[in-house]
């Protein structure tokens, strides 16, 4: 990229508030990476960081600069990327794998928008839940996949991608959907829709009921599905509720079919990824992630 590497010191600095970590990064010393913090506060004549001992947090001029930098870098890629493909002829055949919720939330407007700029380029898609897409990569039946949760596997190589939220949703009728809160305990007493093992959603979920004390065999379990779209389904016709992306209920949500139901202290956060298999670089797979980011950055999700 051609910017001031000084503000990408300060961007790495700034996302791990540490400067050693940052160092390690970005393949430089520790007294260099201090040496460009303090000539950009000397440029801008403000503190960047406030230090407590061995802690550093963002100061408010930081935080002003941590946004137009991301800004810039956004900019930057975007036009790298238009550049890099002017010039580039791009054909061949690309199989993606993507798991329950981003194979029909997030993967087909993207591929909308890939095959209107590469014609040429055959695209297919198979969905799973996010185990049997790493399961597929790994079998290299598909070149590039992308899918959520915790799972780490070492054969394969994770690049994040975007953030999701998942929330509790039931219809307008059921009896709590006129609450706008309610306490965590009170999720061991309503029938719930669940994923089935091996979703990515369900991981996630597990982990961020530790957070409140909870564990997943305490939940009041209805039923286990293999599908989103089944369980948007069922809540349609059922009085339970259930935990989903809330990209999967967009359009439910702007249509007063469901309700989100906010869980005191409960944060259900998560990143979907792209997965491709260690050490592989095939050029179609990184064209497609890179031009998914590009898409996300224009806002098309």
């Amino acid at each position: 990229m051609i910017f001031d590497f000084r503000l990408q010191v300060f961007h790495t600095v700034a996302r791990r508030l540490n400067f050693t970590k940052a160092a390690k990064e970005l393949f430089i010393t520790q007294p260099a990476v201090t040496k460009h913090i303090h000539e950009l506060e000397q440029q801008f004549k403000v503190k960047l960081f406030e230090r407590n001992g061995t802690h550093i947090r963002l100061a408010p001029a930081g935080k002003r600069l941590l946004e137009h930098t991301e800004t810039l870098f956004a900019v930057y890629r975007n036009l790298e990327f238009d550049m890099s493909t002017l010039t580039q002829g791009h054909s061949g055949r690309l199989i993606l794998g993507g798991s329950m919720t981003t194979a029909p939330y997030i993967i087909p407007p993207i591929l909308a928008d890939f095959h209107r700029r590469y014609a040429e380029v055959e695209v297919s898609l198979m969905s799973g839940n996010t185990q049997q897409i790493e399961q597929a990569l790994e079998a290299k039946e598909i070149d590039l996949g992308v899918v959520e949760g915790y799972s780490r596997n070492s054969a394969i190589r994770y690049t994040e991608f975007m953030k999701d939220e998942i929330v509790l949703v039931s219809n307008p009728a059921h009896p709590l959907a006129r609450r706008q809160s309610i306490r965590p305990e009170e999720l061991t007493k309503i029938p719930l829709l669940l994923r089935e093992p091996g979703s990515g959603s369900l991981e996630v979920l597990a982990n961020a009921l530790k957070g409140v004390g909870l564990r997943l065999s305490q939940l009041k379990k209805e039923m286990q599905l293999n599908s989103t779209e089944m369980i948007k389904s069922y809540l349609l016709h059922a009085p339970c509720m259930a935990f989903v992306s809330v990209y999967a209920v967009k359009k439910e949500l702007q249509n007063n079919e469901f309700v989100v139901v906010e869980v005191k202290g409960l944060s259900v956060g998560r990143n979907f990824y792209f997965a491709r298999l260690q050490g592989e670089t095939q050029a179609l797979p990184e064209l497609f992630m890179r031009f998914a980011l590009h898409y996300g950055q224009k806002g098309g999700l």
